[in-house]
């Protein structure tokens, strides 16, 4: 395979004149290598195929179009690759642990939904394009991060100190997991996920034999699961079929898909406010976890309640690296669900609502996106963006019916703050988990997550308040566009958030009302205060940062 780079630096201003743009577009094309060039034998020759028999192919399916199910007020879950077995005490409803991981969580669809009934595409309506925004698939740990450092406490001790009982396994154990880079199962994840938004938007595909733009970073992480997710929805030779344009993700280059570069005070550690959170609530729900383990152990080797926490986590990580982890069995279910809920209030925090920077995180995809919907380019005098790329019809194409970008999860949690979906603001207390709360991060932030904006054109305007029958599809009126946003496969109700929309049953809301809602995001996003500005710190609480923007206004 002969591969094709082209290097793209410029420096454009932005919001702040000393940050830069700039790009680095893969542009990947295969390049078939005929039997005649190659000393390659025919029997080890793959491309072309020689002797390869029939090979037309269907048409695109469309599965919205036909699909019975999701059926109205009906929970479902798509079929779940295997996942390990450990049992947990406490866990008197067998439910599974492996699904209470928050961001480290191996993918799996909203089992719940997010309010709104699902229903099947009305006859005659029709999907005419979407705009993906997709997490990079399970990986091993952040360099530096909570797992490898008490990984590392663990062997620095061994042979000094001796673990019985259910953490008897601490005297042999090994560390072996890498860093940052996907893990088998995370190559899966994206695999799986192209082939199944095959299913669902493949019809978008143009059949004129030109290719789309698919858009991520230069993380390895990143360019991976673009890759495995374009083989999976195009197959092996997706190089035909697709431009990968990988977008540098580093400090002082602005970038949608790594706003936090964009944001310096997404940065400043004491702004962080979910992290407090996370050490008020650890503190309380691991405080027997914490006396318990350090029961089972003798020597020179303590644990923190910090260190407790991230036997947790390597639980998790070892989970999808290695398919076990004796570190799950440690903790009651309980736990676990004090787990989740950490997770929970440190994204509400640092992430989302509860974080002041996070609307000005996230505005930047917001309003590319809104943009591509519209067919226009971003304008110049708005946003964290890399004009550079958003300017060119060749990096940023506004005609484009599958739009495919990949990001981070917490890059996620800062756009769906941008875009105002309120339904996951209410605050979340360090002190006692919410059992009815909106925001669980197991639920929008797997492995693998992934944001799916359906334009959907139908014939006349769809019911607001249908029941599933054709009969009740249509109200009287002329051919209307909608907006259906889907998160891990379950509909967000965007009437919940944005009262333009209405109190639709299915979630829609109708495009005028969707681009008016959006007309004032960047407004509301605060973004050169809430990234640039100095505000004095709040503590975390039900008084204190609630919206994604700074508690205190900037001052006129």
């Amino acid at each position: 395979m002969i591969f094709e780079i082209a290097l793209v630096f410029a420096s454009i201003g932005c919001a702040q004149a000393s940050w830069i743009d700039g790009a680095w577009l893969g542009k990947r094309q295969a390049t078939a290598t005929s039997a005649s060039s190659t000393a390659t034998p025919a029997y080890f020759q793959t491309v072309p195929e020689l002797l390869a028999g029939p090979t037309p192919t269907g048409d695109a399916p469309f599965l919205p179009e036909y699909n019975p199910a999701p059926f109205p007020s009906v929970s479902y879950i798509p079929p779940q690759p295997l996942e390990t077995q450990v049992p947990i005490s406490g866990n008197t409803a067998n439910n599974n642990i492996f699904q209470l991981f928050g961001q480290l969580s191996h993918y799996f669809a909203n089992p719940t939904g997010f309010g709104a009934n699902e229903y099947r595409l009305p006859a005659g309506a029709n999907i005419s394009a979407v705009y993906t925004l997709h997490r990079h698939g399970s990986r091993y740990p952040t360099t530096g991060s909570g797992a490898p450092t008490t990984g590392a406490k663990i062997i620095n001790a061994t042979g000094t100190f001796n673990a019985t009982g259910s953490l008897a396994f601490l005297n042999t154990w090994k560390y072996q997991l890498g860093a940052e880079i996907l893990v088998p199962i995370g190559k899966q994840e994206l695999f799986d996920s192209g082939v199944s938004h095959y299913y669902n938007y493949g019809h978008l595909y143009p059949n004129n034999g030109s290719k789309i733009i698919v858009r991520s970073t230069t993380q390895d992480r990143m360019t991976q699961s673009a890759e495995y997710f374009l083989a999976g929805f195009f197959g092996l030779t997706w190089t035909q079929n697709a431009t990968l344009e990988l977008i540098i993700e580093q400090n002082g280059f602005n970038n949608s898909l790594a706003g936090y570069y964009d944001c310096p005070n997404n940065n400043n550690a004491t702004l962080a406010y979910g992290n407090l959170a996370l050490t008020q609530w650890s503190n309380i729900y691991l405080a027997n976890a914490t006396s318990r383990i350090n029961s089972m152990i003798s020597g020179k080797l303590n644990f923190t309640v910090s260190d407790v926490y991230n036997m947790q986590s390597l639980c998790a990580y070892e989970t999808v690296a290695l398919g076990y982890s004796p570190f799950c069995g440690l903790f009651t279910y309980d736990e676990w669900q004090g787990y989740e809920y950490s997770v929970d209030i440190n994204f509400y925090g640092n992430n989302m609502f509860g974080g002041p920077s996070s609307r000005g995180t996230g505005i930047g995809w917001v309003l590319e996106t809104v943009a591509r919907i519209q067919h226009k380019f971003v304008s110049s005098a708005q946003g964290p963006l890399n004009y550079t790329l958003d300017s060119m019809a060749s990096t940023f194409p506004t005609n484009q019916a599958l739009n495919f970008d990949f990001t981070h999860d917490t890059n996620i949690a800062a756009i769906l703050t941008a875009f105002g979906l309120t339904q996951f603001a209410p605050f979340l207390p360090a002190t006692a988990i919410q059992n009815n709360r909106s925001l669980i991060v197991s639920h929008m932030e797997p492995f693998g997550a992934r944001l799916d904006i359906e334009i959907i054109q139908a014939p006349k305007p769809v019911s607001a308040s249908r029941n599933g029958t054709a009969a009740t599809d249509y109200a009287s009126g002329n051919a209307t566009t909608y907006v259906h946003f889907l998160l891990n496969q379950r509909t967000i109700p965007l009437g919940a958030s944005w009262s333009q929309c209405g109190n639709r049953t299915d979630g829609w809301c109708e495009m005028g009302a969707f681009l008016n809602t959006m007309s004032t995001k960047f407004t509301e996003s605060q973004f050169q205060y809430a990234c640039f500005g100095s505000y004095p710190n709040v503590t975390y609480s039900a008084s204190g940062v609630t919206n994604g923007v700074p508690q205190v206004p900037q001052k006129k």
